[in-house]
């Protein structure tokens, strides 16, 4: 099932792919794109909804973080998450989704990208959001864990994009635990994403992200000085563009911010996705440009393992409504249901 959009100003269609949720209603009192993106982050309070944080040695002789959440019944569902862009282990939406996961009786592992677990990587490379061997290893580590038991993932932001790539990449050869992925607020198109983000107040959150990139870039130079980077244009950027092409593409091998920006976004990658995929994402998002989901809806047409669940309004990974007193935050409950749907049909 799909639901269809018009863009801002037009009616939009009440159908909606999740069938025991009603259509999103945004917060009267959170108006616009950016008060709901936010809100979130700053008012939402969650106790921690994970167990222990694991170690796992990568096959280039680092590793990973990963973030455990375990179910009474060994052999209950596994719901995998990939965090967004200088996301944490204790960032608002993963948190979020692994209390929702707790709720059903499912497990839940969170991957914690190289560097947001506060460590600077051994090997002198970082994650990025066409970067997928690490959700690759991620993914296959847990299927294996159990074969036969059922795993959904979930992806958000820059780790939709990672997702969307990673089941476009694998196509059929996918392990078979993973039964239906979820996509939530997905920067598509990384180049029209990066230049939506340089006008009106969207550079807020160009500007706060490339700040924290540019520290954690330093720290790389501290301990990998032989990277072939231009330290002065990392050190200048302001644009996710200037820093991409200073250093993300020069340090993982790609020929330039648009040639970065070209192999590595999931749009691309869409028609050879094998799975039931939720595409789940506002038209309002201040990260993302609305012609770009229309592009998205029409790439869908051609793929049924995608479902498209576009909301008029919402924000990026915002979707807040309810009164200010009784705040609620539907992309958790909206997507872990439709995730939920395809277990209980097999």
């Amino acid at each position: 099932m799909r639901l269809t959009y018009r863009r801002r100003g037009s009616k939009e269609s009440t159908h909606s792919p999740v069938s025991n949720h009603p259509p999103f209603s945004p917060a009267w009192w959170l108006p616009g794109p950016h008060l709901p993106t936010v809100w979130g982050k700053f008012a939402r309070r969650l106790p921690d909804a994970h167990e222990r944080i694991e170690l796992w040695p990568t096959p280039d002789g680092d590793h990973i973080s990963v973030a455990r959440v375990d179910a009474p019944d060994r052999e209950a569902p596994l719901l995998a998450i990939l965090h967004g862009l200088e996301g944490t282990v204790r960032s608002k939406y993963a948190q979020g989704l692994m209390h929702e996961a707790r709720t059903r009786g499912w497990s839940a592992a969170l991957l914690i990208f190289r560097t947001c677990d506060g460590r600077i990587p051994s090997v002198p490379r970082l994650y990025h959001s066409g970067e997928t061997t690490d959700a690759n290893h991620f993914l296959r580590h847990l299927a294996a864990e159990r074969p036969g038991r059922p795993i959904v993932v979930t992806g958000v932001s820059l780790g939709a994009n990672v997702l969307l790539k990673w089941l476009g990449e694998q196509g059929d050869t996918a392990p078979r635990e993973i039964r239906r992925a979820a996509a939530v607020s997905t920067p598509f198109d990384l180049g029209a994403g990066s230049r939506f983000l340089e006008e009106g107040f969207s550079r807020v959150y160009a500007r706060h992200f490339v700040k924290t990139l540019k520290r954690k870039a330093t720290a790389v130079r501290a301990l990998h000085p032989q990277l072939p980077v231009a330290w002065a244009r990392v050190a200048s950027s302001r644009t996710f563009w200037e820093f991409d092409d200073a250093f993300t593409a020069p340090v993982h091998g790609f020929d330039g911010a648009d040639d970065y920006y070209r192999r590595s976004s999931s749009i691309h990658f869409l028609p050879q996705i094998s799975r039931p995929t939720l595409l789940h994402s506002a038209v309002d998002d201040p990260f993302l440009p609305p012609v770009v989901l229309d592009r998205v809806r029409e790439i869908a047409r051609a793929n049924p393992q995608l479902a498209i669940d576009f909301t008029p309004k919402g924000g990026h990974v915002g979707w807040v409504s309810g009164p200010p007193w009784a705040a609620r935050y539907s992309m958790e409950p909206r997507v872990i249901s439709w995730l939920a749907e395809g277990l209980s049909r097999r």
